[in-house]
């Protein structure tokens, strides 16, 4: 049977920390379990240890991708699940991303979310993503900058390290696509934090979309 670790990167998630991992530790089908704390300015790390799993903690705040590549030599796993902090109780649905992966069907496959029940941006970053994905693979999908990830241990050597920042999730499916993995998106009932209309959620989209544009940018070189 395939060990199965997991991996969530978190920053300044002290309120959905807990909901988070209390979810995925009552699945109990990961044999390790490692939170990253990215520098965190709140109780994230001490929240994540009070529910008895490993927490590597960066010494600085490095961005998303930066946190997962700290944690890839601590990964022992043959499949490899990413989950973002901010799910709370529906983290328990990777259950379903990981069922094709564990069954031999795919080599990565991604959670796709339910429509948002507010409104965010209008789509232009997301937009954006999945041209690149369609353009390298010829694959439609829906959530092609979606943290919620399962993995082979093949594709997780190919495919690192990480773009760090925002563009993590679109350079890993650009390079699993161009070297011939099965690649899957899987529908959930996920739920996270979303980000409105307002000036943050601009700000967040806007950091997005840089990051989405330097991350095309530098994988058209990589070819």
């Amino acid at each position: 049977m395939a060990r199965v670790s997991l991996v969530i990167p978190a920053y300044n998630e002290e309120k959905r920390i807990v909901s988070t991992l209390q979810a995925v530790l009552a699945l109990q089908v990961f044999e390790q379990i490692l939170v990253v704390d990215d520098g965190s300015t709140d109780q994230t790390s001490y929240q994540a240890e009070q529910l008895g799993v490993e927490v590597l903690e960066v010494d600085k705040n490095r961005g998303k991708g930066g946190a997962m590549n700290f944690s890839l030599p601590y990964i022992k796993g043959d499949v490899v699940v990413f989950l973002d902090a901010d799910l709370g109780d529906s983290a328990a649905e990777v259950q379903k991303v990981m069922a094709p992966v564990l069954a031999g069907h795919a080599d990565l496959a991604i959670a796709a979310f339910p429509p948002a029940k507010r409104k965010g941006g209008f789509g232009l970053v997301k937009k954006t993503a999945a041209r690149a994905i369609k353009k390298v693979g010829d694959m439609q999908v829906n959530a092609p900058l979606s943290g919620q990830r399962v993995m082979t241990r093949a594709v997780l050597e190919a495919v690192t390290p990480f773009n760090e920042a925002y563009g993590v999730e679109l350079g890993m499916t650009i390079r699993a696509l161009r070297q011939g993995f099965r690649v899957v998106e899987v529908p959930t009932n996920m739920t996270h934090n979303e980000t409105g209309r307002d000036l943050s959620g601009f700000i967040h989209r806007g950091r997005q979309f840089v990051d989405v544009i330097k991350v095309i940018w530098w994988e058209k070189r990589r070819k």
